[in-house]
């Protein structure tokens, strides 16, 4: 393909703002046109998008009025999120054609980037591109932050994860093991119990869907309480963990996918608190993006050795784009969700 030919250029676009939870019609797959040529002067990148990365804020930006604190995506363009692409032509210094990055892109075949300073530049080639999606991405920087910079942990305390088997879970629990910790996962089938404790080194973990009784569940794992418990989920499951904290405990508020569809939240008992001693902290992934080059350093040596392992569920082709994002809340799918749109 010649540099600056004009080219198809496949879409998944919002047709509207969702009414409501969004469905998979709210979405459209098609297709227009790009020029693989960066406009004369510009400091802009075009590139060949890759893999894109299908996170649980997603619908949320679907909705005219969210309350995640993201913009919300345009009706009648295509939507963006983290993803891994390839440059094809650069008026910016810092970036050549060929150079592979990561940040957030248009879910499209090829994007012009006009803001290409926030995005990463990579490096690391020797694993899998599609990592840069997950592992070594958005899902790993927030687990890296949530982890250790939010709950500071020690050797040797007990630690519980909500939605264990999914992008960020699976990685807090292996972060936990590597420092010593006792971990236990929720997740919801038994497959994914499996996957947690034969595969991820956890060492519990219960499908919540059979527990009738969550602060039961939690003081059958978690007898003389929980150290750090890393929030995924909300609702019934923090209220179950404050009960079950121990004196001085953190919590680290990465989401709460069982309050994004509904209407009315459901409440908790936050005067456990006060009397447990307990922080909890909400985070944002940016806010530990200065800590980049620190986290590779940490965790691509793991990866090398074996020490961490990723479990990924990669659909194919943008046509899968829409029920691959809302496919996250069915718990259809096993670990990092993700489109490959193209080989590099």
């Amino acid at each position: 393909m010649a540099k600056g030919e004009v080219v198809s250029n496949k879409q998944v676009i919002l047709r509207h703002y969702a009414k409501g939870f969004p469905k998979e019609t709210d979405l459209k797959v098609s297709t227009g046109t790009i020029h693989l040529k960066v406009p004369e002067g510009s400091n802009a990148v075009v590139v060949k998008n890759l893999y894109l990365s299908c996170d649980p804020y997603m619908p949320s930006c679907m909705q005219e009025d969210n309350s995640i604190g993201m913009p919300s995506f345009t009706p009648g363009s295509a939507i963006n999120g983290y993803g891994v692409a390839k440059v094809l032509d650069s008026g910016h210094p810092d970036f050549k054609e060929g150079d592979l990055i990561w940040g957030m892109i248009g879910w499209e075949e090829y994007s012009l980037i006009t803001t290409p300073e926030t995005f990463f530049k990579i490096e690391h080639t020797d694993v899998p591109l599609s990592y840069y999606t997950g592992l070594l991405g958005m899902a790993g920087m927030t687990a890296y932050g949530g982890f250790f910079e939010v709950c500071s942990p020690k050797e040797g305390e007990s630690v519980f994860i909500s939605a264990a088997s999914g992008a960020v879970g699976q990685l807090v629990g292996q972060f936990a093991k590597l420092m010593g910790c006792y971990v236990v996962g929720s997740v919801g089938s038994k497959e994914k119990v499996d996957l947690l404790k034969n595969k991820l080194g956890f060492n519990e973990a219960f499908n919540y869907k059979e527990e009738h009784d969550l602060d039961a569940a939690l003081k059958r794992y978690f007898p003389e309480g929980i150290d750090i418990y890393f929030e995924n989920v909300g609702g019934k499951m923090l209220d179950a963990a404050l009960h079950n904290m121990r004196l001085h405990g953190r919590i680290a508020i990465c989401g709460m996918i069982s309050q994004y569809s509904l209407d009315q939240p459901e409440g908790v008992d936050l005067m456990c608190l006060v009397h447990k001693r307990t922080r909890m902290e909400g985070f944002v992934v940016t806010d530990y993006f200065h800590l980049y080059s620190k986290f590779l350093d940490m965790l691509l040596p793991s990866i090398r050795e074996g020490k961490i392992v990723y479990v990924e569920d990669i659909a194919e082709g943008l046509e899968s784009g829409p029920s691959a994002i809302l496919g996250l809340f069915n718990g259809s799918n096993v670990g990092k969700k993700l489109v490959k749109v193209a080989c590099e």
